[in-house]
């Protein structure tokens, strides 16, 4: 079973950048299907990217296309998501999160989840 710790978050001005990691914790990391998710106070839970298990497939949110990367190092059993150009609609808890499913825009899907990040972007 993969245990998820985060790492990375942090303050930052409008504008900025920071990098979040994600390191998994069991010996199946490779077979999963990652993702990141955020959620500002008062909001959903929502998808901001994925990456397949091999890294051949990504997905972003409109929202962050073009500012944010991510990508995944299966011998180092870690994912990360660079995050540029930093806004105040950025601001929220991020979760690592994966899944032997489909890979899939739903929060629901994923049954592995990390303990969050705050990323709090001031203007």
């Amino acid at each position: 079973q993969e245990q998820l710790v985060e790492s990375g978050g942090g303050l930052v001005q409008a504008g900025g950048s920071l990098r979040l990691s994600c390191a998994a914790s069991g010996r199946t990391f490779s077979n999963y299907h990652m993702g990141w998710f955020r959620q500002a106070p008062g909001k959903e839970r929502e998808s901001v990217a994925l990456i397949s298990w091999s890294g051949g497939t990504t997905y972003y949110a409109d929202s962050v296309k073009g500012r944010f990367t991510i990508s995944r190092d299966n011998a180092k059993n870690t994912l990360y998501l660079q995050m540029n150009g930093l806004n105040s609609e950025d601001t929220a808890v991020y979760y690592c999160a994966a899944t032997r499913g489909l890979l899939t825009l739903r929060p629901g899907d994923y049954n592995h989840w990390g303990q969050g990040t705050q990323v709090t972007v001031s203007s």
